[in-house]
């Protein structure tokens, strides 16, 4: 099935990509500097730009638009900030009914934005299910049903079979339906938050890899690319899996690598036989889990299951294509859609996520305040990073607001240990997570040891 898929980001893979920008050569002023041309660098930019017009913000991406983690993730923007209920309730119990308020009201920000600033994002807000696909998974996820109710959110949990317009997959077992959660056509909503903050005065610089970032002798900060530099009073740093900038930050999160197949566009027979009318994001429930969704010209996205540590937090481009992780993939598709054995394959990818030992985003502030780093999404970064860029711009301009006062904010997650017991630790938890699902959820030592350290490892 995945033999002569093309080895590269769907999303990436078309050609209404924009042209390459111009890369840094000299030395720059501005007011901002913006380091890092994803979802949090562009929310940054934009936002920045929109409430400040006659601030000179200047965005230095090392590669191009939407080439990381942004234009390589399966498109669920999900209004969570915390890596899903649990976790936060595990983490932030006392803030989680104003983090549940503010993250809805980011997803409604979102949705106003683009329609403001016009950018076409394929955004469709049709919700997610959240699929047991094991028996001994049901209870549990009517539990989390009752949960996310009983904070206000309105999730309905069904069994398999309640209504006539289920999926028709043999492994669903029962889902519960969030509502809080778009489908965005991610590489088509970085190109438009670039377009946009160049229209809003943005300068944008691509292929400017930042080598060193320092303290500037007349103030401010200064960071050094291969063919120039620029001086900003203040800057944020949002370079997701990328080796951290700031040498305090480089414990703190680590990069895992995870994999994805996109198929050819299913024929209106094969709709028919899968069902799922509603076009909802699909997310099983097990600790390693699978996100399938449709596009707009109705291919399927079928991601997730291993999320991969490499020694060393080793980030190198080889690790992007695995052909065995992608065998196992389609694999799945085809036990979760038996009538698709026979669908093309066309793209198969993979890439870096950045995680922290906490699952959700961290910031961490350096320099005396002016310069803001944004790190840890672990892959629910689509939404998020709207919240992650307001609240470093509240940080790196010193402002008090209900954001900077959250614990969340002001916490940091838990370092990971130094080499070898980081990658030892990783795999044992790996390890650990899927004997755990092969042993009906139950959690070993391991893991329960895990949980008590607050340190352990979400795919």
């Amino acid at each position: 099935m995945v033999a002569d898929a093309r080895r590269v980001p769907y999303w990436l893979d078309r050609p209404d990509r924009p042209a390459a920008r111009l890369a840094l050569d000299g030395d720059l002023d501005c007011d901002l500097l913006v380091v890092g041309g994803g979802f949090t660098g562009l929310w940054t930019a934009v936002q920045a730009a929109e409430e400040d017009p006659g601030r000179r913000v200047v965005l230095l991406e090392g590669d191009r638009i939407a080439e990381g983690a942004s234009g390589r993730n399966g498109g669920f923007c999900a209004a969570s900030l915390t890596h899903g209920i649990a976790n936060g309730l595990s983490r932030f119990r006392d803030e989680m009914p104003a983090l549940l308020d503010m993250g809805l009201a980011t997803l409604d920000a979102i949705e106003e934005t683009l329609d403001r600033l016009r950018i076409d994002a394929a955004f469709e807000r049709v919700g997610e299910l959240d699929v047991a696909t094991f028996d001994w998974q049901v209870a549990d996820l009517e539990s989390d049903a009752r949960t996310a109710r009983d904070l206000g959110l309105d999730v309905t949990f069904r069994r398999a079979g309640d209504t006539d317009a289920d999926i028709r997959s043999p492994m669903v077992a029962a889902y519960a339906h969030d509502p809080t959660v778009a489908l965005v056509d991610p590489a088509r909503l970085a190109w438009g938050l670039a377009d946009a903050a160049e229209r809003l005065g943005v300068r944008i610089l691509e292929n400017s890899a930042v080598t060193v970032l320092r303290r500037h002798r007349g103030g401010g900060v200064r960071a050094i690319c291969h063919r120039g530099a620029v001086t900003a009073d203040r800057a944020v740093i949002a370079t997701a899996a990328a080796r951290p900038l700031l040498r305090r930050n480089r414990l703190s999160m680590v990069p895992v690598f995870d994999y994805a197949l996109m198929t050819a566009p299913l024929t209106p027979e094969q709709l028919a036989d899968i069902g799922w009318s509603g076009r909802e994001g699909l997310a099983d429930v097990g600790n390693r889990f699978h996100y399938i969704r449709r596009t707009v010209d109705d291919r399927m996205l079928f991601g997730g299951w291993d999320a991969v540590y490499h020694f060393g937090s080793d980030d190198d481009p080889r690790h992007r294509v695995d052909d065995d992780e992608f065998a196992v993939l389609a694999e799945h598709l085809v036990q979760m859609f038996p009538t698709l054995a026979d669908v093309a394959i066309t793209h198969a990818w993979g890439g870096a996520i950045d995680t922290c030992s906490r699952f959700c985003a961290f910031w961490d502030r350096a320099l005396g305040g002016r310069v803001v780093s944004v790190l840890g999404f672990t892959g629910l970064g689509v939404g998020a990073s709207h919240f992650g860029a307001r609240v470093a711009l509240d940080l790196v301009d010193g402002r008090d607001t209900d954001r900077t006062r959250l614990s969340m904010v002001r916490g940091r997650p838990l370092p990971f240990p130094p080499e070898p017991l980081r990658w030892i630790g990783i795999t044992l938890t790996r390890r650990a997570f899927a004997r755990a699902d092969r042993d009906h959820g139950r959690r070993g030592p391991w893991l329960r040891a895990m949980d008590a350290l607050g340190l352990g490892f979400d795919s």
